[in-house]
């Protein structure tokens, strides 16, 4: 859900620790940035079960930060896989946004940003972050389907290794759907695309040309969005769980 009212402080318990290693020997690092509170929250905790077991099954480690307070160059080194999994692209620290673009533009690893990683705008007193708006393909959030809506999603690539054993049309059942004051389409690599002739229940709140899953291939580190990352029930939806290991697994490799 998006507000301009203060978001919850960031910095509680929920997801802070150590570094857990599934193995003795793992053959990553994962950095995972997920907010300890607000409207969220419900995905965030289906998420930390999923992604431990995920990291057990696979061999590699991960570390829950809820801010950006320790995020330097130095630190981001030790990370193969940086998840955005419910974080805004504002009130980041600037020696950590510095980082983060480093990371990235240097391709020192990779990126999956969800659902919040595109709230781009002035929120809560931070202006927009530009460059982050540009590795979104330039655009600003404009609105949102405050009630959710039922859509089907549309493959766009079906070669792209993040849609591996996906279905071409896959249902989400309750999403926000966020639009933008424009497609990023000529901006990035769209992977895949909501129809929103599918919205259930209907809604005049449409962009026409719609991506909610897509690469940013301009940027050396690989990258991908993906818009939905609102319902804890994504994680009982096989293409959705399929969709976030595809691209674990994808974004993670050198």
């Amino acid at each position: 859900m998006v507000t301009s009212t203060p978001r919850p402080a960031i910095g509680s318990c929920l997801l802070n620790g150590p570094v857990i290693p599934p193995a003795k020997n793992p053959r990553f690092k994962v950095l995972v940035l997920a907010e300890p509170g607000g409207h969220h929250i419900a995905y965030t905790r289906a998420a930390k079960p999923w992604l431990d077991q995920l990291a057990a099954d696979s061999n590699f480690s991960i570390q829950y930060i809820q801010n950006t307070d320790l995020i330097n160059e130095k630190f981001l080194e030790d990370f193969r896989l940086f998840i955005q999994l419910d974080y805004p692209p504002y009130a980041w620290k600037p020696e950590a946004a510095k980082a983060f673009e480093a990371y990235i533009n240097a391709g020192k690893g990779g990126w999956i940003g969800f659902h919040h990683a595109t709230l781009l705008g002035e929120f809560d007193g931070f202006p927009m972050w530009q460059w982050f708006s540009d590795f979104m393909g330039s655009i600003r959030f404009k609105d949102y389907i405050a009630d959710f809506a039922k859509g089907k999603v549309m493959v766009e690539d079906t070669a792209h290794p993040v849609m591996k054993g996906i279905k071409n049309g896959f249902w989400i059942e309750k999403e926000e759907w966020y639009t933008y004051n424009k497609s990023p389409r000529p901006n990035v690599h769209v992977i895949a695309s909501v129809d929103e002739n599918t919205y259930s229940p209907e809604t005049a709140k449409k962009m026409g040309d719609h991506p909610v899953i897509w690469s940013n291939p301009r940027m050396p580190g690989k990258n991908v969005y993906i818009f939905m990352g609102h319902s804890p029930d994504l994680f009982g939806n096989s293409d959705y769980t399929t969709l976030f290991r595809n691209a674990v697994s994808w974004a993670a490799r050198p």
